[in-house]
């Protein structure tokens, strides 16, 4: 048996059954669905059962292989924070503003900034490494990393550095995600289609933001908001029947951009100078805008749009809401949490909350408020929870899943 470029098996030994069978199954975005209607949580995987007894066997011996399907687990979870604490008295003395207002609005009481030789990657390592000790899988057992962020270390993504300080030797596949406050539940599911159609066991899911480098701290409307912090989990391959990551449900919609952005922009003067070549060349140095926000909009949008999505994930899950042991929504503003839990029915105790001591960290409030839960022991083993993130993009997305 030899593997193609994309790590799946293939046995070029076994005759073509293309047409001869009639399918028995047809595929939804969740995974397969049945003719009856029925869903089916099977994916494809890697792993052909009894595949290996049919290498080199003739035509008339060999049979089409058999794909077994892999279920995901939750089993470690890990974040990290800045040192330095940045008050709303503190705010106070840059911006004017004082701890009720911010308080009362938002939720938000303190956040943690980068300061000094601290990086994003450092703390996606230490998050990353915490959730490994969880989960007791090594470093080298590590087939994949998925950095969700919207403000790497580098143009062309941290993921990579990431690899490199955790000091993986069999250079695993590591690539970043942009999905802003959406991000960590887009990791999520990326991993769950690597294990389940790609072959791989250990997946760690990294969420981190850094977005007070785009805040203008003299806007007293977003510089309030944001903090920066990094989480992860170790998403790990199983037997299909111990599946825990059981549906997801995910949207975009680049209309609502408007209400929520950090755009790229040219230099209002041309330091290159033109030296009378051609008009528009060589081009002016550009960079990207301080983050952009019209909360009244995006809070219309998220309380909206998210107990919209977690039903849907719920339905395809086969899970009613009132299985849910926890609700754990991006960080993002006091209200907000209130508003969906209030449309849902679901009870402000079963609400996970960390906001008022980070602010919106963005990629890393989801996984963050999850490590602080599960080691202060109010998540348990076999816990459901419902998962949502929201932001810019707009992008939106939600996913029921058990931990551990």
């Amino acid at each position: 048996m030899a593997t193609n470029a994309s790590g799946l098996f293939t046995t070029p030994t076994v005759p073509s059954v293309r047409g001869k069978i009639k399918p028995s199954i047809r595929i939804f975005g969740s995974g397969f669905r049945s003719p009856d209607g029925i869903s089916k949580r099977v994916f494809c995987s890697s792993t052909f059962e009894g595949a290996e007894k049919h290498v080199g066997a003739s035509p008339s011996e060999s049979r089409a292989p058999r794909l077994v399907s892999k279920g995901c687990k939750l089993i470690g979870c890990g974040s990290a924070v800045p040192s330095l604490k940045i008050s709303n008295d503190d705010l106070a003395k840059v911006v004017d503003t004082n701890d009720e207002w911010i308080s009362v609005r938002t939720g938000i009481r303190n956040r943690r900034i980068l300061s000094g030789k601290e990086s994003l990657t450092t703390l996606a390592v230490e998050a990353a490494l915490k959730a490994l000790e969880m989960a007791e899988v090594d470093v080298d057992d590590v087939d994949l990393i998925l950095m969700c962020t919207s403000s790497p270390d580098d143009l062309f993504g941290s993921a990579p550095q990431v690899q490199k300080a955790l000091g993986c030797k069999r250079n695993p596949l590591a690539y970043d995600i942009t999905a802003a406050c959406s991000g960590f539940v887009m990791g999520l599911v990326s991993a769950a289609c690597h294990i389940r159609g790609g072959g791989f066991k250990n997946v760690l899911v990294i969420g981190a933001d850094a977005l007070s480098r785009f805040v203008d701290w003299t806007d007293r409307g977003t510089c309030i908001l944001f903090g920066d912090a990094a989480g992860a989990v170790l998403v790990q391959a199983c037997d299909s029947e111990d599946d825990s990551l059981l549906a997801f449900d995910l949207h975009s919609d680049g209309d609502g951009n408007r209400h929520l952005n950090a755009a790229f922009k040219e230099s209002e003067t041309d330091e290159l100078g033109s030296n009378g070549s051609v008009l528009g060349f060589p081009p002016r140095r550009a960079s990207f805008s301080c983050l952009q926000m019209n909360g009244k909009e995006v809070f219309r949008f998220a309380v909206r749009v998210v107990p919209q999505s977690i039903e849907a994930a719920l339905a395809k899950a086969g899970v009613p809401a009132s299985s849910i042991d926890w609700l754990l929504l991006h960080q993002a503003n006091q209200r907000i949490l209130d508003g969906v839990s209030s449309r849902m029915q679901i009870p402000s105790e079963q609400v996970i909350s960390n906001l008022a001591n980070y602010g919106n960290t963005s990629a890393a409030s989801i996984p963050l408020a999850l490590d602080e839960a599960v080691r202060s022991g109010k998540v348990k083993p076999g816990h459901t929870i419902a998962a949502a993130g929201f932001g810019a993009g707009l992008t939106w997305g939600s996913t029921i899943f058990r931990w551990g």
